[in-house]
C-alpha cells in the first residue's frame, strides 16, 4: 500500500513537471496620445518639426535638447506651452526602432523644416474642450486671445479704482459716524 501511494504521487510529479504552462500577456504601454496621428499601429516615435521633439510613444515622454544634452520630460519645455500639439504636424517615424531618434536629428530637421506640413493628418482623438464651447470670448486664434486679456486687464483697472472709491468712501463715513 505504502508503495502504491509512492507510486501515486511520483507519477503526479512526473506529469507536473512535465507539462508547461503557458501564459500570453499582451500589455500595451504606450498608448498613442489624443492628438497622435490616426492610422498608424506599432510606432515607437513622432517627430514634432514645429518645436524640434520626438515624442516615445510606449513612455509617453518628449525628447528634446534642452542646449546641453538630450532630455526625456512629460512636457515639452516651458516656451512651448502654447504649443498645439493636435494642429502641429506629426512625423510618423516607422522606420526607427532604435531608442535614440535624435542620432538622426539633423537629418530630420532639414527634411522636416519647422512648418513642415505632409499629407493631411487626423488625430486619434478630439482635442478637449476645457468648457469653454459657448463662451463667446473663448478664441484659439492668439490675437483675440491678447486682445481678451488686454480688455479684462483694462476691466480690471476700473474694478480696482471702483473698489478704491469705495473704500476712501467708507473711511469718510467712519470719519463721519465718530
Amino acid at each position: 500500500m505504502k508503495t502504491l501511494k509512492l507510486f501515486v504521487v511520483g507519477l503526479l510529479l512526473f506529469f507536473a513537471g512535465s507539462t508547461q504552462a503557458q501564459i500570453s500577456v499582451q500589455v500595451n504601454l504606450g498608448t498613442p496620445p489624443q492628438w497622435g496621428p490616426s492610422g498608424y499601429t506599432n510606432v515607437q516615435y513622432y517627430y514634432l518639426p514645429d518645436v524640434e521633439a520626438y515624442y516615445d510613444v510606449p513612455s509617453s515622454m518628449f525628447i528634446y535638447y534642452n542646449g546641453v544634452t538630450w532630455v526625456h520630460r512629460r512636457s515639452l519645455p516651458i516656451r512651448y506651452r502654447n504649443y498645439d500639439l493636435y494642429n502641429g504636424y506629426k512625423v510618423v517615424m516607422s522606420d526607427y526602432h532604435g531608442r535614440t531618434p535624435y542620432t538622426h536629428f539633423r537629418e530630420h530637421k532639414k527634411q522636416y523644416a519647422r512648418g513642415y506640413r505632409g499629407q493631411e493628418q487626423h488625430n486619434i482623438g478630439q482635442r478637449p474642450d476645457h468648457g469653454y464651447p459657448n463662451d463667446r470670448n473663448y478664441s484659439k486664434s492668439r490675437s483675440n486671445q491678447k486682445r481678451n486679456w488686454s480688455n479684462d486687464r483694462g476691466n480690471q483697472h476700473d474694478k480696482d479704482k471702483r473698489m478704491k472709491n469705495k473704500s476712501e468712501s467708507r473711511k469718510g463715513n467712519d470719519k463721519r459716524n465718530r
